[in-house]
C-alpha cells in the first residue's frame, strides 16, 4: 500500500488557524500522510500575531533532512520562512533531495497586518526558492511585491504572474481574494496559458489561514498523483468549503472549517 505523504516547512500559529496546525490539519482530511519542519513559532489568535520567535536556519534543515531522508516526501509546501537565512537553508534542503513537486506560498504579512517575512529575505526568496516551484500562489499584495508593479486590473495580474514566472515557478496562482466584486477569480498561468477560474465570494471576517490551507490542499493533491490543473480545482473547492461554513471562533479574523469539504463529501 502506497501512502501520500505530504511535507509543510512553515512557521507555528498557536491560534491553530494557519501555519503548521492548517496545514497538517488539511493534509489529514484530504487522506494524506502530513509531516512537518517548523520554521517560527508565532504569539497569535485571531486577533494578531503578538510576537514571532524564529528558529535557528539549521533548525529547518536538519528538520527536512530527517523526513527526507527517512519516511520520503511526494510533495510539499513551505509557508512562513520569516528571514533570507532559512530561505536558503529549505532552498539547500529541497534541491539536495531533487524534489519536484513544491508549493510556494509566499507567506509576507498576517490578517492583522504582522510582517511574516524580512523585507531583505524577499530577494533571496526570488533567487533560491521560487527557481525551485512547481506552484507559487501568491494573493495581490504579494504578487506586487515580487513583480514589481501595482495589480488594479486583470491585465495588470497577467502582468505579473508573467514576472513572477521568469523567477523560474513554473505555474504561478495569483488568488483573487483580496480583489472586489461578487466573484473571486484566481488567476493560473502555467508559462504559455492564462486560466482565470472564478467561485463565488463569501461575506465573512473569518478568513484566517485561508492561503495556508489553499497551498496545503494543493500540495495533497501532488502527493495524491493529481496534476496541476486538477489540484488547483480540488484546493478551491476545499478552501471554498471552509470559508462557507464558518466556525466562527475569536473575536477576530477567525479560522475557516477544516472539516467542511469532506463532510459534504459524506452527506453527498
Amino acid at each position: 500500500m502506497s501512502i501520500p505523504r505530504a511535507l509543510t516547512i512553515a512557521g507555528s500559529d498557536s491560534g491553530g488557524g494557519a501555519g503548521i496546525q492548517a496545514d497538517l490539519k488539511t493534509f489529514q482530511e484530504l487522506d494524506v500522510f502530513g509531516m512537518s519542519a517548523i520554521t517560527a513559532i508565532t504569539v497569535q489568535n485571531t486577533l494578531g500575531v503578538e510576537k514571532v520567535y524564529p528558529l535557528p536556519p539549521e533548525a529547518s534543515a536538519e528538520q527536512i533532512r530527517a523526513v527526507g531522508s527517512d519516511i520520503g516526501v511526494d510533495a510539499l509546501k513551505t509557508g512562513m520562512l520569516f528571514n533570507a537565512e532559512i530561505i536558503e537553508q529549505v532552498a539547500g534542503q529541497i534541491a539536495s533531495f531533487g524534489w519536484r513537486n513544491v508549493v510556494i506560498d509566499p507567506v509576507m504579512i498576517a490578517k492583522g497586518g504582522a510582517s511574516l517575512l524580512l523585507t531583505e529575505a524577499i530577494q533571496a526568496m526570488k533567487e533560491h526558492l521560487l527557481p525551485l516551484a512547481l506552484i507559487v500562489t501568491p494573493n495581490i499584495p504579494e504578487a506586487e511585491v515580487l513583480s514589481g508593479i501595482q495589480i488594479r486590473t486583470m491585465e495588470d495580474r497577467r502582468e505579473a504572474a508573467k514576472r513572477i514566472a521568469e523567477y523560474g515557478a513554473r505555474t504561478v496562482v495569483i488568488k483573487g481574494g483580496h480583489d472586489h466584486g461578487e466573484r473571486v477569480i484566481d488567476l493560473l498561468y502555467d508559462g504559455s496559458t492564462f486560466t482565470g477560474l472564478a467561485g463565488r465570494r463569501i461575506k465573512t471576517k473569518h478568513t484566517h489561514g485561508t492561503g495556508c490551507t489553499f497551498s496545503a490542499a494543493i500540495a495533497a493533491g501532488l502527493a495524491k498523483g493529481l496534476t496541476v490543473e486538477r489540484a488547483v480545482e480540488e484546493a478551491r473547492a476545499f478552501i471554498q468549503a471552509a470559508i462557507e461554513d464558518t466556525l466562527e471562533l475569536g473575536q477576530g479574523h477567525g479560522p475557516t472549517n477544516h472539516w467542511a469539504y469532506c463532510r459534504r463529501r459524506v452527506k453527498v
